[in-house]
């Protein structure tokens, strides 16, 4: 009987562990990954979006929301290989940026971010986030913009989207959603609002499941209409645009006219004596 017990037991924990250690598996290898449903304050959280100051570049659809600041690194990734994806799909992505505030004492922004994030919050220029996002950081110095600080219309527009960020964080916490940026904030086609942390590649692919997004779209036709060169081959450079030439007029070869009247005689040559010949 003893013995029996002492094998329940072990049998009891083999299984223990066996299943604990499923579910870790589970956890760190998928459900970790997942979206979040916004179950609580779905009203507060897309109130917030909607009086943020998104900037799109256009398409129909349902939106998707990315938040997060221009020195992130995750986000920029994110931005640059899902967007295409979610927008072949018909989603129009939106893009939420904000200016972090200081800790402790060290400032984690510019003066040119700051005055560039005033800017797109009040103007929604989609053309100006194309081009600051395509300028290195340390390039960009926010020329041609009203500086944010020391005006204080544009630094409340910044305190505005700094608040929005953490008043945001604390309504996706509620959710169970820890959080890191990008955020990223969706609908599914149930109309159930979800959102991701989407710092690791790993949870992308469940947004695309919900949006029906492809996970890959298509290269681009060459802008000359051209056939992709073969593989190995070098690329033909594009014909130059001449100008059109205009022909020069042949060299004439005309003589001149000979005199109609008649010729002068000639002056006879006049003997010239050297000391000892005489010269004609």
């Amino acid at each position: 009987m003893r013995r029996f017990f002492v094998w329940s037991a072990l049998a009891a924990l083999v299984g223990l562990l066996i299943a604990g250690g499923g579910y870790w598996a589970y956890w760190q290898f998928h459900a970790r990954f997942q979206p979040v449903v916004v179950d609580r304050n779905q009203g507060a959280v897309q109130t917030l979006l909607d009086g943020s100051g998104w900037v799109s570049g256009g398409g129909g659809g349902r939106p998707v929301y990315i938040v997060g600041y221009r020195d992130s690194a995750a986000m920029q990734r994110y931005e640059r290989e899902e967007a295409p994806k979610l927008r072949a799909a018909g989603v129009e992505v939106r893009i939420i940026v904000f200016a972090r505030p200081d800790r402790e004492g060290l400032q984690q922004s510019t003066a040119a971010e700051r005055a560039t994030v005033a800017e797109l919050w009040l103007s929604r220029d989609w053309s100006l986030y194309e081009r600051w996002t395509a300028t290195p950081t340390a390039s960009w110095t926010a020329a041609g913009l009203p500086k944010a600080d020391g005006n204080l219309a544009r630094m409340a527009v910044v305190e505005a989207g700094r608040g929005f960020s953490r008043d945001l964080s604390e309504l996706l916490g509620g959710a169970g959603l820890q959080t890191s940026w990008p955020l990223v904030i969706w609908r599914d086609e149930a109309g159930f609002l979800k959102a991701c942390a989407c710092t690791d590649p790993r949870s992308w692919a469940f947004i695309r499941d919900d949006l029906g997004a492809p996970d890959r779209v298509a290269a681009d036709v060459p802008p000359t209409g051209l056939p992709e060169p073969l593989e190995g081959s070098a690329q033909p450079l594009p014909y130059p645009d001449v100008p059109p030439t205009t022909a020069e007029p042949a060299p004439t070869t005309e003589t001149p006219p000979a005199p109609t009247g008649p010729a002068a005689p000639r002056k006879a040559p006049e003997a010239t004596k050297d000391e000892e010949t005489t010269f004609f």
